[in-house]
């Protein structure tokens, strides 16, 4: 099959984006049968309006059925008592690698960076992810109902991304978002040097530019070939190219992982020369000091609350960063690049909100969970199907224990689809993954 099939949008006539089927590694995902489920009396964070105080949620057939107060409750619905409870979007991760780089940590389960050359836009990170990884069951136990899972950095291109739900499966087809739109990975800055893989990588920033413009170049004339060839079993498939030309014909989203505002105003000029768009800018630790050209741009941000001085690239960062953005009005996100971190995105927020209160300014807990659950949906084209709590979208839903930017607070019920995946007020069960199954008995002797 060609793999032009694999294209999951196309622009139509008025500028309007269509989802398409996938192939030919589709997705299978199909959520369980679940009840009706009322979650009634709770604080609500819908992150698409105002806080509810004392709100009911109403689950129905995999799907937001009714959002708001003094709702009539179905008299089939399963009721959860929601009083002093907090209930939000399913937490959304933009920018994770669990499952290609998996637990254990061996050699054998790092599998997120093709090392073999600077330019591997040819693999997919689909390819790599294994569904056995207990960090999606972690995460899963920390809120987080979707992901995009993207290859490594240690390549300019390091290949596309997937995006998924997080839903205990056997293969990765059976996690797979349907008819989600690919990303691809670059990586600009110290990785693409640090991890120069042959003697003829370019070892510079310089080198590294020339190998972006390079790259594209062939995927121009590439996709001229492509779009002007009339017999297509004439035309032979380049994978590499095809992820490439994708990128330049508005296919594929761009996701850079780049922390320097230098290096950012040199991909931005980059995307004008090859005339193609940046979705976002990933880690990007000194976004602040160009936030009025992102915000002009319309350039997304995905970063961390205050991580910063890990690497050279990552010094001049403030604790501000994310704060700063938002009020630039640059769409903003928090990302966790990490397997541990991942379990905590909510408090990534509200460590984020601490930093504004600092100045005495305020982020609103409105704008803050818009930061792990909208925002990055808009960024992933899912946003009409889920990443806040509406009538019709995915019943991906979180009802914590308390206040979600609480150090204290527990996601106490995931429902997925409104499969109900995590419920931390029952007895502990067997864990979805074989690499977890000591850990109850683990916690249990250490209280």
């Amino acid at each position: 099959m060609n793999p032009r099939a694999l294209i999951l949008a196309l622009v139509t006539a008025s500028g309007a984006v269509q989802a398409q089927p996938e192939a030919p590694y589709p997705s299978t995902y199909k959520p369980a049968s679940s009840p009706t489920t009322a979650i009634v009396g709770a604080t609500i964070l819908t992150a698409a309006g105002p806080q509810l105080n004392g709100g009911t949620v109403i689950l129905q057939n995999g799907k937001i059925l009714q959002v708001g107060e003094n709702i009539a409750i179905p008299a089939d619905a399963v009721v959860i008592d929601g009083k002093g409870k907090w209930v939000t979007p399913g937490i959304i991760d933009i920018h994770s690698h669990l499952g290609v780089f998996s637990s254990p940590g061996v050699p054998s389960m790092r599998n997120g960076n093709e090392k073999t050359a600077k330019n591997t836009a040819e693999v997919w990170a689909e390819h790599s992810i294994w569904p056995q990884d207990p960090g999606f069951e972690q995460a899963r136990r920390g809120g987080v109902t979707t992901l995009a899972i993207l290859p490594g950095s240690a390549n300019l291109f390091g290949g596309r991304s997937v995006t998924i739900k997080n839903v205990p499966a056997v293969s990765v087809q059976a996690m797979k978002f349907p008819a989600a739109r690919y990303g691809a990975k670059m990586a600009c800055g110290e990785n693409p040097i640090t991890y120069a893989a042959r003697g003829n990588d370019p070892f510079t920033r310089m080198g590294n530019m020339a190998g972006f413009r390079s790259a594209f170049i062939d995927a121009q004339a590439y996709l001229e070939r492509r779009n002007t060839t009339k017999d297509r079993s004439a035309f032979k498939v380049d994978l590499k190219l095809e992820t490439l030309a994708g990128i330049l014909a508005g296919e594929i989203d761009t996701h850079i992982h780049c922390y320097r505002a230098d290096e950012m105003m040199q991909m931005i000029d980059l995307s004008k020369e090859f005339g193609f768009n940046i979705t976002a800018f990933h880690h990007a630790t000194e976004a602040y000091k160009i936030a009025d050209i992102l915000a002009k741009e319309n350039i997304a941000i995905a970063t961390w609350a205050d991580r910063w001085g890990f690497k050279l690239e990552a010094y001049d960062a403030v604790p501000l960063n994310v704060a700063a953005l938002e009020w630039a009005g640059v769409h903003t996100m928090l990302h966790s690049d990490s397997a541990t971190l991942i379990q905590r995105l909510n408090i990534e927020a509200a460590m984020a909100i601490a930093s504004a209160k600092r100045v005495n300014k305020t982020i609103s807990r409105e704008e803050a969970i818009r930061w792990i659950t909208l925002n990055p949906a808009v960024s992933m084209a899912i946003a009409d199907r889920t990443g806040s709590l509406e009538p019709g979208k995915m019943a991906d839903v979180v009802v914590w224990s308390a206040d979600p930017f609480s150090v204290y607070a527990v996601a106490e019920k995931v429902y997925i689809d409104g499969v109900l995946l995590v419920d931390r007020t029952q007895a502990a069960t067997a864990p979805e993954s074989d690499f977890l199954l000591g850990q109850p008995a683990l916690e249990a002797n250490n209280e």
